[in-house]
């Protein structure tokens, strides 16, 4: 191994001159007159939008405002009705039935004012709580005991 450089000096922490970018014509002129070396490119994609390179997306809105999915179906005011009365004969509040189905008051009361999507689940329980048919043909029925 033999090192012929001696002589030479390295400094540490001196950091070569990145090329600077400018976007004023001052600027590129003083750079002209130090000598510097000066280079000028013209952007091809300047003030493109990359993410609207694609289809056409005025056609795709037009197609998604023609096929709008319908809202979810609410609770017949039947069933409000149904719920309202069995609950009015046992006397109980929506808070007494919210407590007794492990629901929120605020659940019974979209059921009962017919605002509520049906959960068939929840739908059960009230159907248990209230002893009052919720579903199905016979809205508003007393539930015979099980089926033996």
């Amino acid at each position: 191994m033999s090192y012929t450089d001696w002589d030479s000096k390295t400094v540490i922490g001196h950091k070569a001159k990145a090329p600077k970018v400018t976007r004023n014509a001052s600027d590129l002129n003083a750079a002209r007159r130090t000598g510097a070396v000066v280079a000028t490119e013209k952007k091809t994609t300047a003030g493109v939008n990359k993410g609207h390179t694609g289809p056409d997306h005025q056609r795709i809105a037009k197609l998604d405002r023609e096929n709008e999915v319908a809202p979810p179906p609410k609770v017949n005011p039947s069933v409000g009705k149904a719920i309202q009365t069995a609950r009015m004969e046992k006397s109980m509040t929506q808070k007494d039935l919210a407590q007794k189905t492990n629901e929120k008051p605020s659940v019974i009361q979209d059921y009962e004012s017919g605002k509520a999507i049906p959960n068939p689940q929840i739908l059960g329980k009230l159907e248990r709580a209230l002893g009052v048919k919720l579903r199905g043909a016979d809205i508003g029925k007393k539930l015979e005991g099980p089926k033996k």
